[in-house]
């Protein structure tokens, strides 16, 4: 009996992320080819009819080294009506002097102090309720908005009453180190792939809180952002599409983001993220007992298998190192870490997903085949940080507690 489990626990090591990557190319080149290619061109900007008033909220804290671009970039939309609101969350570093001095010579921009660091979460409220606009285009205090995005972004919303949330896609600025240039193409092969293919079956995981589009109407509707969580993004993604607002994924909206370059800076954002799932999917398993949310249980499933492939990693792993140390029976350890065969198939696997996702993306981002040989490092280095990342996390969330307020501290924003 043991022998069968373990070998049930070895296949799954090897058989679910190959099957989930071959599944996340179908489904994507499937996105592409049905909406993509002929809606989302990048050399065809939409042409609306009307323009109706929409607020670019940007939640700031300590971000003193990007503020400024970051005001400058957003206030230069080639989009005829629109606001820019930043919200100054108690920074210690002179950012909200830096927003008032913008706000001085800059009609547009309007800028809200908090008084005591409340979180993400709160300042995005915070805005919302200020502002007059039913349409929130929310971004980081260090990213760059494409010029364009607001146009491409908006027409999913006038077209059509039930879409709650857009979600643009976010690019990497941070390509100086192999860290950062491995990142240039997981944000492809990984985060744009899962849109499409998550997209193909009718619900997204999460928004990308980087850069996404909201209806006022909509949040309000759910209660708006919840203080509470780590990762407001997955959230609010949650929380919409299970009161049935749609969320759709515009490829075209690009926001240029900078992301940490250091291991270290990598292992805190991916523990918040991998925590800020595992909150979501925790605080709605409720949605299995309601037939009316059943098209978000494929999206739930997929992460409690990745979650059981982390484990079942991890436990194999530990299992390989102590046969070094203990007799255990052949039968109880992987042969090889890599093998032969195995090890070829998910070489090839991640190569096509690697070139599949890069030809899509590279519409939108012209010089990502320069990084294409880096990629070589990517399935070893975040697959182990994936699967430690969701290991910690899951009890992390599991003992946080319910009320405890995700408040930020400053991320790392890459090497200068």
């Amino acid at each position: 009996m043991l022998s069968h489990f373990l070998k049930f626990i070895f296949d799954f090591c090897f058989f679910y992320p190959l099957y989930m990557s071959w599944l996340w190319i179908f489904g994507s080149l499937f996105y592409f080819y049905r909406y993509e290619e002929r809606f989302s061109n990048p050399s065809q900007i939409p042409q609306l009819t009307s323009f109706p008033n929409i607020a670019i909220v940007i939640p700031c804290f300590n971000e003193g080294e990007n503020v400024v671009e970051t005001i400058l970039n957003a206030l230069d939309q080639r989009y005829p009506n629109f606001e820019v609101i930043a919200v100054d969350d108690c920074s210690k570093d002179g950012t909200g002097g830096m927003l008032d001095d913008l706000a001085q010579k800059h009609q547009r921009l309007r800028v809200i102090h908090h008084a005591a660091n409340e979180g993400k979460a709160v300042a995005l409220t915070s805005a919302a309720l200020l502002t007059s606009a039913e349409y929130l285009l929310c971004i980081d205090g260090d990213s760059l908005l494409d010029q364009n995005a607001a146009l491409w972004m908006l027409p999913h919303f006038l077209n059509n009453a039930r879409v709650g949330a857009v979600t643009g896609n976010p690019r990497l600025r941070t390509r100086t180190t192999l860290l950062g240039r491995v990142q240039v193409g997981e944000f492809s092969s990984i985060i744009g792939l899962i849109k499409r293919a998550q997209r193909t079956y009718g619900r997204l995981f999460t928004v990308s809180g980087v850069c996404v589009m909201l209806r006022k109407t909509a949040i309000a509707d759910v209660g708006f952002w919840s203080k509470e969580t780590l990762t407001e993004d997955i959230d609010i993604s949650w929380k919409l599409q299970i009161r049935h607002w749609e969320i759709r994924f515009e490829p075209a909206a690009t926001c240029w983001i900078l992301m940490p370059e250091t291991l270290i800076g990598l292992w805190n954002q991916r523990l918040r993220w991998a925590t800020g799932g595992a909150q979501a999917v925790l605080k709605y398993a409720g949605i299995w007992a309601d037939w009316k949310s059943r098209r978000m249980w494929p999206i739930f499933l997929e992460y409690a298998l990745s979650l059981f492939w982390s484990y079942s990693m991890l436990f194999s792993l530990l299992l390989y190192v102590a046969h070094y140390f203990f007799e255990l029976n052949p039968e109880y350890i992987i042969a090889d870490l890599i093998p032969a065969w195995t090890g070829l198939m998910i070489a090839i696997t991640s190569l096509a997903q690697i070139t599949v996702a890069m030809r899509i993306d590279a519409r939108y981002d012209h010089e990502l085949w320069r990084n294409y040989l880096y990629m070589i490092w990517y399935p070893l280095a975040f697959w182990m940080i994936g699967m430690t990342t969701s290991v910690v996390a899951f009890p992390r969330a599991v003992f946080r507690g319910k009320f405890q307020r995700g408040r930020w501290i400053s991320p790392d924003r890459g090497l200068t």
